[in-house]
C-alpha cells in the first residue's frame, strides 16, 4: 500500500475538513480546531489574570481573592496546556519511531 495516499488521506479528513456533522449545517471541530481553541482560552485567561494584577497593583481592586484565583485558573490552565503539548510530542515521537 502507497504510504503517500495514506497520508493525504488522513491530512484530507483529519486536519483540513471540517464534516458535517447532520442536514442542520453544524460543523463538527478538528482536532486542530480543538487545539487551537484550548489555546486561545488558555491565553484569555493568562491575559485577564495580568489585567486583573495590574489593576489590584493600581488599587482598583481591593480583594486580593479575586486576585489570586485568577492567577491559580491561569497557572492550571497553562500547566494543562504543557501537559497536552507533551503528551501530543510523545505521541509523534512514537509514530516516527514506528517501522514500516
Amino acid at each position: 500500500m502507497n504510504t503517500n495516499s495514506i497520508s493525504n488521506a488522513i491530512s484530507n479528513t483529519v486536519f483540513l475538513k471540517t464534516v458535517n456533522a447532520d442536514s442542520k449545517g453544524e460543523d463538527t471541530k478538528t482536532f486542530a480546531g480543538f487545539l487551537s481553541e484550548a489555546l486561545a482560552k488558555t491565553n484569555n485567561m493568562i491575559l485577564e489574570a495580568e489585567n486583573i494584577s495590574d489593576e489590584f497593583a493600581a488599587g482598583q481592586i481591593e480583594d486580593i481573592h479575586k486576585v489570586l484565583i485568577a492567577i491559580e485558573k491561569a497557572d492550571i490552565a497553562l500547566q494543562f496546556t504543557l501537559q497536552v503539548r507533551n503528551k501530543i510530542l510523545d505521541a509523534y515521537n512514537e509514530i516516527m519511531r514506528m517501522q514500516i
